[in-house]
């Protein structure tokens, strides 16, 4: 199914089938690995912040079974997620709105937990995306704290928010986790071995004094090189993208 300016993805190993668009923020399997890693379970509420056409949040839905808010600035990108949460019969609320500036509706309640994929590139830095869109998505206006402390200050007593970020970032996301949380645990995404991981996942747990932890890295290829067009991810990676597992932060499989 087409229709302009937009492709219909499937997620998921086909149990998602969702609409974005083909120009301009275009979510893949980082979406995919960031909603696995967040510990929701049914009847939780789940927020996330900048949910764009809903991917993670609609994968985070269809695995946990769990209630989830999204908070979206752009109003083309949240209409898509609405749209995708109904073609596909699950609950996400969405909410138009600017995580420096949350509306009242969103301030006024609380959730078990809340993720983010936040900015992957500084202001001022790099070449800018010729879609706006895309450009807001991937470039900050506003500061990684400021992401974090929006997330925190909607976390229940114990508990937690779930970053996807580049691994060059995790400094300013250290920085950013104030003593409202701890249990911080950060397990690198390898792409294959021998390669240095280009993402991480943060977890942190609101109130908690837990010592920061280094999970292990979870492999996601399993050839040591790129060497044809198929597939080749290990069979844990694979769970989680195609099947919908849960990617453990303590360094499990």
């Amino acid at each position: 199914m087409t229709e302009p300016g937009l492709s219909q993805d499937a997620f998921l190993g086909g149990r998602l089938r969702l609409w974005q668009p083909l120009n301009g923020f275009r979510s893949a399997s980082d979406a995919v690995l960031l909603a696995a890693a967040v510990p929701a379970r049914p009847g939780e509420r789940v927020l996330e912040l900048g949910c764009g056409a809903g991917v993670a949040a609609l994968c985070l839905a269809v695995r946990t079974g769990a209630s989830v808010l999204g908070l979206e600035i752009n109003p083309a990108y949240a209409a898509l997620a609405r749209r995708n949460a109904a073609e596909n019969a699950l609950p996400l609320e969405v909410l138009d709105g600017d995580v420096a500036a949350p509306p009242a509706e969103l301030r006024a309640q609380s959730f078990d937990h809340a993720f983010l994929n936040p900015p992957y590139f500084p202001a001022g830095g790099g070449i800018g995306a010729q879609d706006a869109g895309r450009e807001a998505a991937l470039r900050e206006k506003l500061p990684l704290a400021s992401w974090v402390d929006s997330a925190v200050r909607r976390l229940r007593p114990g508990g937690t928010v779930t970053l996807m970020l580049r691994a060059d970032r995790l400094p300013d996301a250290l920085k950013a986790c104030d003593d409202r949380v701890g249990g911080i645990v950060v397990r690198p995404l390898q792409p294959r071995i021998g390669r240095a991981a280009k993402r991480v996942v943060l977890q942190a747990v609101k109130g908690s004094r837990t010592p920061f932890r280094l999970s292990a890295p979870f492999l996601l290829h399993a050839a040591v090189r790129h060497e044809r067009d198929a597939e080749d991810h290990t069979p844990e990676a694979d769970a989680v993208l195609r099947l919908g597992a849960a990617l453990p932060m303590d360094g499990g499989a």
